[in-house]
């Protein structure tokens, strides 16, 4: 079975880049301690599910702005 994201991760995800879209990065670790200071009450799996959400988030978000500029720097050449 596929790995489905609850919407309560999702939600909660969303939010916490929203508010603090500085304090993120595409590492799990550094993400991981961030989500828990920045949390309450959640349980260790909701707090990296949450975590592992928001660094594939911006992992992807990443390597798309690295391929539309890859995709810009050929047509520029031509």
């Amino acid at each position: 079975m596929g790995k489905v994201k609850t919407d309560q991760v999702k939600r909660t995800g969303k939010a916490l880049m929203s508010r603090f879209p500085t304090k993120f990065t595409t590492k799990f670790d550094e993400n991981k301690l961030m989500v828990e200071s920045l949390t309450q009450g959640t349980t260790t799996r909701v707090r990296n599910q949450i975590a592992g959400y928001i660094t594939r988030t911006l992992s992807l978000a990443q390597a798309d702005s690295s391929r539309d500029s890859d995709v810009d720097g050929e047509e520029e050449e031509e």
